[in-house]
Order: C-alpha cells, then structure tokens, then sequence
C-alpha cells in the first residue's frame, strides 16, 4: 500500500500545488487515487492556509476528501505543534469534531499521547503510531495498544486494540541515518514480535531511500508533498499525482 501525504505542514508558497483548501484537497484526493494511492494523510487548514484541528475546517476537509473518494481511507495529523503545543486544547478541539476521518497519526514523542489515544477510541477513530525514535518504539511496545505475539503471548481475544498501523518515521536527513534509524525502530518492533503493519516514510533528500529500503522487507510506504518536494531526478514535482505515479513506476516492489 501507498498513501499518499498531501500537505503536511509547509507553507502554501512552498509549492504552487500544496493542496490547503478543500477544494483542492477534493481535486488532490481524486488524482492520488488514479495514481495508485491506497490511503490519504492530510493537514486540515484554516481560511489562511493554517494548520488547524478546528471543528469546522476539519469537517470541510473530510467531506471534500470524502465526495471526492468515498472510499479512500483517510488519516488526519494531531501534531500538538498544531495547538502551538497545547496537548489539552488539542483534545478538547478534537472532541467537537462533526466529521471523523478513519485513522489520526499520533506521535509518541509528543506529550499527552495516551489520552488523546484514548479519546480517539471514544470517537470512533483509529490510531496510525507515529515513531521517530527508538524510545519511541519502546513506549508503543510497553503500552499495551498493539497486539504481541512474543514468548507465552496468546494475543488479546477479541479486545479491539487502538492502532491499526505503525508510522515508521525517521527525521534524518541523511539517506543512511534514516535507514539505519527505521531498521532500529524496526528491530525493537521485531524483539516485541508486534504483527502491525508498518508505514514507512522519510523527509526530504532521505525520502526516497528509507522508500526503497522499506519495500524491500515488504512494508508500506508513503510519499507526498508533506514529505518531499522533487522527483527522483531532482526536478521540481508538478504536483502530489506525479510523485505517486513515480515513486510506483520508481521504486519497485
């Protein structure tokens, strides 16, 4: 699977095609389809252009994304950056929330992750665990919201367990910091013998190394304007479509 991450939090000057408005998410959500998108993760955005988790931005970006492909899964971004680092104002915006998406990535380098997980299952909602690190890694796997297969473990029964998909999400920079940093969060994943499938993505010029990388061992990835801005060759991406398009005609797997 691919999934495709429309936006993130750049600035709409960055890219002449950064989808911000829900009208241009709708248009971006039907061109990631044709492209071989399998899910879609976005950055809601106020009437400036601004990262915002406000009940009503949220709710016209989900219905844009939804009229557009009504069964297209799709992710929303809970970076407490989003609240300039209000964990309590994050979860009381996301509790008036009209319009729910299927999945919010949830950082476990953030404060306030437990509980904004929780509400999340209140809601309806899904977790994709975000994880840069390998304390990261080690947190998901003491918590208790995956499922684990090691040693003496019979699994949870029939319990619904929060996280439907492990973010793999290394900030390096540099291409083989980053794939070593994903193959350490990887192994402790591995040592805890979780089952859940795993997305892993890079920033930047790591982008379509930690890409390659994953889908060798079989994972899923994603890729988009939130992530990088150019083509393999270094050319400018005309849009989020063309960097789907690529990286499947690209990178194999």
């Amino acid at each position: 699977m691919i999934q495709a991450c429309l936006n993130g939090s750049r600035a709409p000057e960055e890219h002449s095609a950064l989808p911000v408005t829900p009208e241009q998410l709708e248009h971006d959500a039907r061109a990631v389809v044709s492209a071989g998108a399998g899910s879609v993760h976005v950055h809601p955005r106020d009437g400036d252009g601004a990262e915002t988790l406000e009940p009503a931005a949220v709710a016209a970006a989900v219905h844009a994304i939804r009229v557009a492909a009504p069964r297209l899964e799709l992710s929303l971004s809970t970076g407490v950056w989003i609240t300039g680092g209000d964990a309590a104002e994050r979860l009381r915006l996301i509790s008036g929330w009209t319009e729910r998406p299927d999945l919010c990535s949830v950082n476990f380098s953030e404060p306030g992750w437990e509980e904004l997980i929780a509400l999340l299952g209140e809601r309806g909602i899904e977790v994709e665990a975000g994880l840069w690190s390998v304390e990261d890694a080690e947190a998901l796997a003491g918590s208790g919201l995956v499922e684990s297969w090691g040693a003496g473990s019979h699994g949870r029964g029939r319990r619904h367990l929060p996280v439907r998909r492990i973010l793999v999400e290394p900030h390096d920079e540099s291409p083989e910091d980053a794939i070593a940093r994903a193959a350490a969060i990887d192994a402790v994943l591995n040592r805890a013998a979780i089952p859940t499938p795993r997305l892993h993505h890079g920033y930047g010029p790591a982008t379509y190394a930690v890409i390659d990388a994953a889908r060798a061992r079989g994972h899923d990835v994603r890729i988009g304007l939130e992530d990088v801005l150019v083509l393999r060759d270094g050319s400018l991406a005309p849009g989020n479509a063309a960097l789907l398009a690529r990286a499947n005609v690209d990178g194999g797997g």
